[in-house]
């Protein structure tokens, strides 16, 4: 997969705030309107609005189309290729731990020297 790094960019700085990480945790649960996704929050419509439009710049979640409502839910997409750039960075780690690990395991097994006897 090929990752566009305009859209990373936007992702990471949309799950930068919690209260956006909130609303993707609820949309994680099923699609909610504005009225639902700000009803746990003690701020104002315009304001859980203005989140919800960072989160549709990113690609994060889509607004449907159901009556009078405009329900949003989660766009997968974009946390997938956020996924993928991080589990990069988790193989090298683990590769580096492994190194250290099979080094202090080498250095264990290593008889001690004796000591010297200070005069």
């Amino acid at each position: 997969m090929v990752i566009n790094e305009t859209r990373l960019d936007a992702t990471f700085a949309a799950l930068a705030d919690p209260t956006r990480r909130a609303i993707l945790a609820r949309l994680a649960s099923g699609e909610a309107s504005v009225g639902e996704l700000a009803a746990p929050f003690s701020m104002s419509q315009p304001a859980i609005s203005k989140h919800l439009k960072v989160l549709e710049n990113a690609g994060l979640i889509s607004a449907g189309q159901d009556a009078q409502r405009r329900p949003r839910r989660l766009e997968p997409q974009p946390l997938a290729e956020a996924t993928e750039w991080l589990e990069t960075y988790r193989e090298l780690w683990e590769r580096r731990y492994a190194e250290l690990d099979a080094l202090l395991a080498e250095m264990q097994s290593k008889p001690k020297g004796k000591k010297r006897k200070k005069p």
